[in-house]
């Protein structure tokens, strides 16, 4: 039996390349045996966290907004792929308060082992999301259970819709989810 993988696409662009190669990794995924789920931030509610550390106390953060059902979504899953556009070295500003919001979960127990990084950026080479894994790392570190897997980098990624003419790198992301 497959794992239960969610990717989560946080690129707010119109024909994002991220969310593109997120498709076709997800399609690789299913195709392996995998129950897939792909949700893209655009278009949800999605507020800064305030910091008060509420949901520590209560597993429940105070702010009412999509997040509460992404929580969810992120508890019961057995591998997180976390897709993100490049910007200036480093995950997208969704994708970090994205994270942030999380914080209910530091105290409970979660399902996900495995956590995942895609990327889409003008530039190529391993070193452009080198920083942006980084940061994802560190989210990582407070979950003990859980570990950093592996990582997708689609570079060479300028204009909206740019991924769907380069069936080299379509090819490359789709292998990776069906590799997850």
């Amino acid at each position: 039996m497959g794992k239960k993988i969610l990717f989560v696409s946080s690129s707010l662009r119109a024909r994002s390349n991220s969310e593109r190669l997120a498709q076709e990794a997800a399609r690789g995924a299913r195709d392996a045996g995998n129950e897939v789920e792909l949700v893209s931030l655009k278009n949800k509610d999605l507020r800064f966290c305030k910091g008060c550390l509420v949901c520590q106390k209560t597993g429940k953060c105070v702010i009412q907004d999509d997040m509460t059902e992404m929580i969810a979504k992120v508890q019961s899953a057995d591998a997180l792929v976390f897709v993100t556009p490049i910007y200036y070295y480093e995950l997208s500003g969704q994708l970090k308060t994205f994270l942030d919001r999380c914080n209910p979960l530091f105290p409970q127990e979660y399902a996900f082992r495995e956590v995942y990084l895609m990327t889409a950026s003008s530039e190529d080479g391993d070193e452009v999301y080198e920083t942006a894994a980084g940061g994802l790392k560190g989210w990582i570190d407070c979950f003990p259970e859980c570990r950093y897997a592996g990582s997708f980098s689609g570079g060479g990624l300028n204009d909206g819709g740019e991924a769907e003419r380069k069936a080299d790198v379509l090819e490359r992301a789709y292998a990776f989810g069906k590799s997850l």
